[in-house]
Parts: structure tokens; sequence; C-alpha cells
């Protein structure tokens, strides 16, 4: 509401990227302006935009003060006083911030004299550059005449030594001889070494025909069965329903030996005791 007014006011908001387009322009038909010219114009155009905006709220203020006169009795009282002190409240914050642009534009203005009085010393204290001698071809020395007449009587000495003599075919022999026999006992070891066994936990479920069949009975007929690789563990009676009860038994089998096939056939030839065997659970060691 307080705002409303400054829809119908012509404030150029966007003019600083037509300034920067016009000066990019002219830098490009006359070259790059100097930095301190150039941040003098810069703050010139500042201060220039401010004065121009302070102007066009000043008349924004006094147009609304005069159509909120000329309303007269006919609008409301309430809201003409909300808008003209939200108008002041506005007022005063444009005025802090004209303040605080002011008070850049100054400290501006300073860094500016700063700089052109310091650019001299500056541009002084600059290092010179040195120029560098290009890398001269350095030459390595020659042998002596003295080296050089030694090399034809070292190469006599060498000459005379015997690189494939008997002893280092002696020494040769040797060394794969004991290298054959380090190996040869490597793998006896290693052969004699026992290899890991796989080994398997079952759970086993065997059911009796009804709730008159002789449990103790039926166990011991299960645990009668011996196997090569084959340890009976654990057992207990399950209920099943109707008074019947069901054997659970745990046993350990060696993979290689005895499978899941051969003990369900050894224990099913109890065919007056069991009705049938499930896995209930196979776990691997």
């Amino acid at each position: 509401m307080a705002t409303s007014f400054l829809v119908h006011e012509k404030i150029w908001f966007d003019k600083f990227k037509y300034d920067d387009a016009e000066r990019k322009f002219y830098e490009q038909m006359n070259g790059p302006v100097p930095v301190s010219s150039r941040q003098e114009n810069g703050a010139s155009v500042i201060l220039r935009d401010i004065a121009r905006a302070r102007e066009n709220i000043q008349k924004s203020l006094a147009g609304s003060a005069n159509t909120s006169s000329s309303s007269g009795p006919s609008g409301d009282h309430s809201e003409l006083v909300t808008r003209i002190s939200n108008l002041e409240a506005e007022n005063q914050s444009l005025r802090s911030v004209i303040q605080d642009l002011q008070f850049t534009i100054s400290k501006l203005e300073i860094r500016l004299s700063t700089l052109e009085k310091c650019s001299p010393s500056h541009r002084s204290l600059a290092p010179q550059t040195q120029h560098v001698s290009p890398m001269q071809k350095v030459e390595l020395p020659t042998t002596s005449p003295a080296k050089k007449a030694a090399t034809p009587a070292e190469d006599d000495e060498d000459d005379d030594i015997d690189l494939f003599g008997s002893d280092d075919e002696e020494e040769d022999k040797e060394a794969a001889r004991l290298r054959e026999e380090r190996l040869r006992q490597y793998a006896e070891k290693k052969a004699k070494k026992p290899g890991l066994i796989a080994k398997s936990s079952i759970l086993l479920d065997v059911k009796p025909w009804d709730d008159e069949t002789d449990m103790a009975k039926l166990e011991e007929c299960v645990r009668s069965i011996q196997l090569d690789g084959l340890v009976w563990g654990g057992s207990k009676l399950v209920p099943v329903g109707y008074g019947i009860r069901k054997l659970q038994i745990q046993c350990v089998v060696e993979d290689d030996k005895v499978g899941t096939d051969i003990l369900e056939e050894e224990i099913t030839k109890f065919e007056d005791y069991v009705q049938s065997v499930d896995i209930a659970a196979f776990n691997k060691i």
C-alpha cells in the first residue's frame, strides 16, 4: 500500500547498465581510460544518480501527499494516516541509505587520492629485469694419453682371466643339486600334511507312525546306525499334534564319506518305528 504510488513513477532504475555499455563503447573506440579518471567518473556518476533519485523520491512523496489531500472526506482517514506514516518511515530509511552512500563515496575519494600520491613511488620500486646470458656449452675433458696407454695392458690382463672355468661349473652343479633336494623335501612335507576335511551339521526330524510308537526304542534304533564319518549329537522330542511327538536329533558328518541320502535310507530301514525322515537344518562347518 505504501509503495503503490511508485508504480506510476518513471524512474530509471537500470541506468547503470546503459552507463557501463556506453563506457565500454568509448573504451573500444578511444582506448582504455586511466584507473584514476575512471574511478572519479564513476564517483561523479554515483553522486549524480543519488541526487536524481532523491529528487524523484521527493516528487513522488509530494504527489502522494497532494492526492491524499485532494481525495477529501470521501477517503478513509485512517488509511491516509497509515500511508503517510509508512512514507515517512521509508523516507527515513532512504535518507540513511543515501548517507551511507555518501560516506562510502568520500572514502573512495580519499583512497583515490592516496593511490595517486603513492603511484610514483610504487613505479620506482618496481624491480628491473636482468638480462641473463644464454647457457654456454661445456665440453667434458677428454681422457689423458697416459690412461689411453694403460688401457691395452688392462685388456691383456682381462684376457688372461678364465670366466668359464671348471670351478664355476662345479659350483653351479652343487647349487642345482641343493635346490632340487630342498624342493623334494618341501614336496614330501606338503604331502604328509593332512588336508582340511569338509564337515556338515545336520538336524533330522524323524516322525513315528502314531502316538503309540515307542520313541525311546526309535531313538535307540537311529543311534545304532554307525558309519565312517558320522557322529551323533543331542536329541529331543518335539510335539506335533494329537499326542504324536517326533524325534529331533543332531549329527555331524564328513561330506566326502556320508551324505543325506545314505542317512535317510539307513533310518527308514526301521519300518516298524519310522514313518519318514526330514532335514530340518543343514549347515557347513
